[in-house]
């Protein structure tokens, strides 16, 4: 818990970029909506809902960061317990959709396990990481934390759902490389990874997900199916330009082009109607996001909070990096959320949690400020 002298030192800045993105995402949802909510926004309205869940995610934020954050780490090894078993739950039970079995119905509500799954599985690494610091260079360690995020990951990637399963992995390495693990370990699993990649494609990967990895190369070959989403969100990128075709304008975007436009596109709709300057807005409000969380894992003095914060920053980034890149195509499809933007309860709600845990880490630990 904090008192009110501390609270002074809440990262104000923090909320204010999640915030604005959280607006853009509004516009952006709204204007994807348009063409079936013609008459304007009401209580069955995606943004109304999108909005009531970034209201209720504040609260969660101020709660956890009223907490503190170290309370969640003598509970790492039940969130752990607990994030494994509600992906194992998903496996038998979940909702599917779209080929992939990713959510479970709970009060009416769809929640997606694997958005939970990251943040508790953070929590899980950096305080097995930091209890461990004096035998930080043994490999057994390493490969300890290795098989901690590969329980979920390989969960998650039977779902199928490959991109947060390379979400667990990239926060997997920058924890550790924060942690103090030498870099040729990392390195030599790297190599080895991609030594194996071919019998991935062959054994690991289901037909599924090869066949996103095709369409990805040749989208062309079934430019009325799998290929329809990565050649209209082309081209709606593509036409937008410089300033884009303005809000509420975009042709992809308004005459239905674009499939699950509020969620895994909502790029393409930025790139048709905002155009390369909208862009680069989003991208602005995304890097001073990060900083405000590279600055909570400097502030921190203890090993526990700056692995949180580590590990939040590249959950973060690297679902940003992912959803763009899907949406330009420099990779294949793969459900990430733009975080704070796309549509999506679990993530926002997760995401905000995850905010709180920021400021957790900024009100403990003030007197590094900058």
């Amino acid at each position: 818990m904090i008192d009110s002298r501390a609270a002074r030192h809440f990262d104000f800045l923090l909320l204010l970029f999640a915030a604005c993105l959280v607006a853009y995402g509004g516009l952006l949802i709204y204007s994807a909506q348009l063409s079936e909510h013609p008459g304007g926004v009401n209580l069955a309205h995606p943004l109304t809902k999108q909005l009531a869940f970034a209201g209720f995610g504040v609260c969660v934020m101020f709660a956890v960061a009223w907490l503190d954050y170290r309370v969640f780490g003598q509970m790492a090894v039940g969130l752990y317990a607990l994030a494994v078993l509600m992906l194992l739950a998903v496996l038998v039970i979940g909702d599917s959709a779209y080929g992939s079995r990713r959510w479970f119905t709970f009060a009416g509500q769809q929640i997606q396990a694997s958005e939970i799954a990251k943040l508790f599985v953070i929590i899980a690494l950096a305080r097995y990481l930091a209890d461990r610091q004096a035998r930080i260079r043994e490999i057994r360690v390493f490969l300890i934390s290795l098989a901690m995020a590969a329980v979920p990951a390989a969960l998650v990637l039977a779902e199928p759902d490959m991109g947060s399963a390379m979400v667990f992995g990239a926060v997997w390495v920058g924890m550790v490389l924060m942690a103090g693990v030498p870099v040729r370990h990392v390195l030599a699993l790297g190599g080895m990874a991609f030594s194996l990649v071919p019998f991935g494609m062959l054994v690991v990967l289901g037909e599924y997900q090869r066949e996103r990895i095709r369409l990805f190369f040749d989208p062309n070959s079934d430019p009325l199916g799998g290929g329809f989403n990565i050649l209209q969100g082309e081209i709606g990128i593509g036409s937008g330009g410089i300033l884009g075709k303005g809000l509420t304008h975009g042709s992809q975007n308004q005459l239905g082009f674009l499939q699950t436009s509020t969620t895994d596109y909502i790029f393409s709709v930025l790139g048709e109607e905002l155009g390369l300057f909208g862009a680069i807005v989003l991208l602005a409000l995304f890097t001073l996001l990060l900083f405000r969380g590279i600055r909570a894992a400097s502030i921190s003095s203890d090993q526990f909070g700056r692995l949180i914060a580590t590990g939040i920053v590249m959950m973060i980034l690297f679902q940003v990096f992912i959803n763009i890149a899907v949406n330009i195509r420099i990779v294949p499809v793969t459900g990430i959320p733009l975080p704070f933007v796309s549509q999506g309860g679990s993530s926002l709600l997760m995401l905000f949690a995850a905010l709180g845990l920021l400021e957790g880490i900024v009100l403990r630990h003030r007197k590094l400020e900058f």
